[in-house]
């Protein structure tokens, strides 16, 4: 897979990439990352990406001139993807989906906004990460990134691992406990050290159900559709 990214900030991405799941997919040759500064696609002395908004109002909107540019030099293909606070919320699925295609384009806003005729011209998909908002694209596209490198074949070397993850089946996953028994007066359930294995599964679906229902009934009432 090739993942492309356009960025005011290419820094931001030099240790994540290179670090844990996301660097050894890349020594693996699962996944090959290019990171380019939007900055390099502009042609003025001063190196401009933004201007004032049309219409009038706060911040300053990044032109489309240097992402269209910097698509052109990547020869990047869908899923185009600008990261955007009034994008689609990303999920899960929308993670698979991605993982499962041979190249992803990542497109950083920063400032107040990026010219719409960023997402409409080069068909891009405006993704969030949540609602809320965040100073630029870059830590949303590092989100993206990891969520979607991990689930490459051979990225993680235990896909039972990914498996049991939180919304791989739509539900929260449940508590986990490890060594030592007891700490603090905190003890691990008496069920996951019984040794019995149909016992701590029905346990594990329970305590998802649970924590599904308690925590994020919006994911529940999807699940009980």
């Amino acid at each position: 897979m090739r993942v492309k990214v356009v960025t005011l900030f290419p820094d931001w991405f030099t240790a994540p990439l290179s670090s844990s799941i996301l660097g050894r997919a890349a020594a693996a040759g699962l996944v090959k990352y290019r990171v380019v500064q939007l900055r390099d696609y502009t042609h003025d002395k001063h190196h401009t990406v933004d201007d004032a908004p049309y219409g009038g109002g706060a911040g300053m909107v990044l032109k489309p001139e240097p992402f269209f540019e910097a698509a052109l030099d990547l020869k990047a293909k869908p899923p185009i993807v600008l990261l955007s606070a009034r994008g689609q919320l990303f999920t899960h699925e929308i993670a698979v989906r991605y993982s499962l295609g041979s190249e992803l384009t990542l497109l950083c806003g920063h400032y107040k906004d990026v010219d719409q005729r960023v997402a409409d011209g080069l068909d891009a998909e405006e993704v969030s990460i949540g609602d809320f908002v965040l100073s630029g694209g870059e830590p949303a596209a590092l989100c993206v990134v990891d969520a979607v490198v991990r689930l490459l074949p051979g990225a993680l070397g235990d896909h039972e691992s990914a498996s049991s993850d939180s919304h791989y089946e739509g539900l929260l996953a449940p508590p986990s406990y490890t060594r030592p028994p007891s700490y603090r007066g905190l003890e691990v359930p008496d069920v996951l050290l019984s040794g019995d294995h149909d016992k701590i599964a029905a346990w594990r679906a329970a305590q998802a159900e649970r924590l599904t229902r308690e925590r994020r009934p919006d994911l529940w009432a999807k699940n009980d559709d």
